[in-house]
């Protein structure tokens, strides 16, 4: 497989790896790395398995976290970086809280954004409404329906992907991204190779400093798992939380998801 990764910003600047989320590719960060170029900082935001088209296996067992962390650590490789600052969002997070987890030594920091550490996701189904919330995981489990859906030229995918905050732009973005390039069954991969992880290594505790950041808006992600992320990090620990912003938190307040990164790259130093 060939991933592809956009590296931009100053050569000799600290690196921060952008992980994207669903059903977004690395254009998510796009708001975002200018404002960490501008303070000095080196980005590469990486067009993650399933989603390049030079990297879509078709088998489920495929995109478990296992192999999703290998990516990333083969982008560092390749990079020849030792280490860098680690940014994720949506299912970018999971990645990065299951790096950051299993291997400490690569990640200088980590920023998680809206979705918590998987552990403490896990809890809240249990005492929180999470498990309501997250109802589309089972239905993205079913064969061929998720993708005939989040394809269709109706409204339907529209009208669901503006019901969770995204903008008129956000979704043609989608619709050229994801659909028009053929990244949808990619995406759902990630979901359908849930039965297949490990529970241990995708629940590692976190011993690298960490800020999370998450919006009260978010229908995907409540409160529950928001609240419990800290019982999680062995590390210093910050938690931001933004008022009225939707799931979509990269898109919608990029200059402060932007000073959170590098507050946490520099006390991290």
């Amino acid at each position: 497989m060939e991933l592809r990764a956009v590296d931009a910003g100053p050569a000799d600047g600290d690196p921060v790896v952008l992980l994207h989320g669903f059903p977004q590719r690395a254009s998510s960060w796009d708001r975002v790395a200018p404002l960490l170029h501008a303070d000095g900082m080196r980005t590469i935001a990486l067009d993650q398995r399933g989603y390049c088209a030079s990297a879509r296996p078709r088998g489920r067992r495929a995109y478990r976290i296992s192999e999703l962390i290998g990516d990333v650590i083969a982008l560092l490789d390749t990079a020849g970086l030792a280490d860098a600052h680690v940014v994720g969002h949506d299912w970018g997070a999971a990645v990065a809280w299951g790096l950051a987890g299993n291997h400490p030594e690569r990640v200088r920091s980590l920023t998680a954004v809206s979705v918590p550490h998987p552990a403490a996701f896990l809890k809240a189904m249990v005492v929180s409404d999470q498990l309501l919330r997250s109802w589309y995981i089972g239905f993205f489990q079913l064969p061929l329906l998720p993708e005939l859906i989040l394809t269709s030229a109706g409204p339907i995918p529209a009208r669901a992907l503006a019901g969770m905050g995204m903008t008129r732009e956000m979704i043609e973005r989608y619709r050229a991204e994801m659909v028009t390039d053929g990244a949808v069954r990619g995406g759902l991969g990630w979901y359908r190779a849930l039965p297949f992880a490990s529970p241990r290594g995708a629940t590692a505790r976190v011993r690298v400093p960490t800020t999370f950041v998450w919006s009260d808006n978010d229908a995907a992600l409540g409160r529950g798992g928001a609240e419990l992320t800290e019982r999680y990090v062995d590390a210093d620990y910050r938690f931001l939380e933004l008022s009225g912003v939707s799931h979509w938190i990269p898109d919608e307040r990029p200059t402060e998801l932007a000073e959170a990164i590098v507050a946490r790259a520099r006390d991290a130093v």
